[in-house]
């Protein structure tokens, strides 16, 4: 007698390289129908992974916890990949020596425009306190921005999620907006992804040109450290000068 397919499932669900198997399966998938859409931004290939994955989890009644036993490799993997983003900024070290003030200029305003509009935004549609101090840190790496979230009283669950969502809200409209602006420079540009879609936006930038992405892995670890240094000084007066308690 054929052994029913929940039972397979029940039994696969239970080895550890599970999670790790769908997690590389369905970014293959998302992959090939990003390249089958020639690489439309609105295909960005994590949102449909993501996707995929949560339909798969929700229908087999998987929790996230048992997904994550495999899958937290790519998690690990995420800090040395973060690291390798050195690499291919040291070969435009030049143009960084160039441009090195207007760059920090724009980090800035970038980094505060990013706490600060979020904050007014979220205070104006009723939001809690706590949604708000975790909505703040929304564009910066998820490890960093958790750990904001969790200073200065948020919830790091809630700002996980919200950073993931902003990272591939800013893969997806950064092209248009950007041509919108008539914005060309590739430094510029990849400047302006990396501080406010942080990771996956940095990964879209690469798509486009190595010089894109450097700049943009630049600007995405100088804005996670600047956030995690103004944030806590900055959001809590914020929220409670405007009122909420």
């Amino acid at each position: 007698m054929p052994t029913p397919l929940s039972e397979i499932w029940v039994y696969l669900a239970a080895q550890p390289l599970l999670g790790l198997t769908l997690t590389l399966v369905a970014y293959q998938v998302a992959q090939a129908i990003h390249r089958r859409a020639r690489y439309s931004p609105l295909a960005n290939p994590v949102a449909i992974a993501v996707a995929m994955l949560v339909t798969l989890l929700t229908l087999t009644h998987t929790s996230y916890r048992t997904y994550f036993e495999g899958a937290q490799f790519v998690h690990f993997m995420l800090g040395p990949a973060t690291v390798a983003l050195a690499m291919p900024l040291y070969d435009q070290r030049r143009t960084l020596q160039r441009l090195l003030w207007p760059l920090l200029v724009a980090l800035g305003v970038g980094v505060a425009t990013a706490l600060v509009s979020v904050v007014v935004i979220a205070r104006l549609l009723g939001a809690s306190r706590e949604t708000i101090l975790s909505l703040a840190p929304k564009s910066v790496t998820a490890p960093v921005a958790m750990g904001i979230s969790e200073k200065i009283g948020g919830y790091p669950s809630l700002t996980a999620v919200v950073v993931v969502l902003t990272g591939i809200f800013g893969a997806i409209v950064a092209k248009p907006v950007l041509d919108a602006l008539r914005l060309r420079d590739v430094v510029a540009r990849g400047f302006a992804i990396g501080v406010a879609a942080h990771g996956i936006g940095t990964a879209r930038a690469f798509q486009v040109s190595e010089e894109m992405g450097a700049f943009a892995g630049l600007a995405m670890g100088l804005s996670a450290l600047l956030t995690a240094l103004v944030a806590p000084a900055l959001v809590p007066p914020l929220v409670g000068w405007m009122g909420v308690r």
